[in-house]
């Protein structure tokens, strides 16, 4: 049987890497908001541990984004499939990534996809043509972090 899974991003803002990556890629950001407001009546977890951002309460330090047509919790907001969850950590990003992810273009789109990443808040970092395997950028979402565009 398959596994489930989802890729953890260690951030220095969550949420705003969150916004950036749900942008890029036309994913939701997820809403905990239902779940916070249960924990919180419950007793479960108290106001320290909210933030609000974009006039939404989320969890302090953590934000996700998931598929827009993927399954998805009601009440947590939580994802069933295809899900990217960023989490704050106290150190900065210290070298290359050993994992990225790839953004495919649509076919011939790959300068208009470059330039909305960039308007979003991604750099470049340099062109890679392999002749006829391509030609893609490596760039750099607004944390540093080391992703492709194809």
């Amino acid at each position: 049987m398959a596994l489930s899974w989802k890729l953890v991003i260690d951030s220095t803002n969550a949420s705003a890497l969150a916004d950036f990556w749900a942008a890029a890629l036309d994913y939701e950001v997820e809403d905990p908001g239902a779940l916070i407001e249960k924990l919180l009546a419950a007793g479960q977890i108290g106001e320290e541990a909210i933030a609000v951002h974009r006039g939404r309460r989320t969890f302090r330090g953590y934000a996700a984004i998931r598929h827009p047509e993927d399954p998805f919790d009601e009440i947590s907001g939580v994802g069933g499939g295809r899900r990217l969850l960023f989490q704050d950590v106290p150190e900065g990003k210290s070298g290359k990534n050993r994992l990225h992810l790839d953004v495919h273009s649509e076919p011939g789109g790959l300068d208009t996809l470059v330039a909305r990443l960039e308007v979003l808040g991604a750099t470049r970092v340099r062109e890679v043509d392999k002749g006829p395997a391509g030609r893609w950028w490596l760039m750099r979402d607004p944390e540093g972090n080391e992703f492709c565009a194809a």
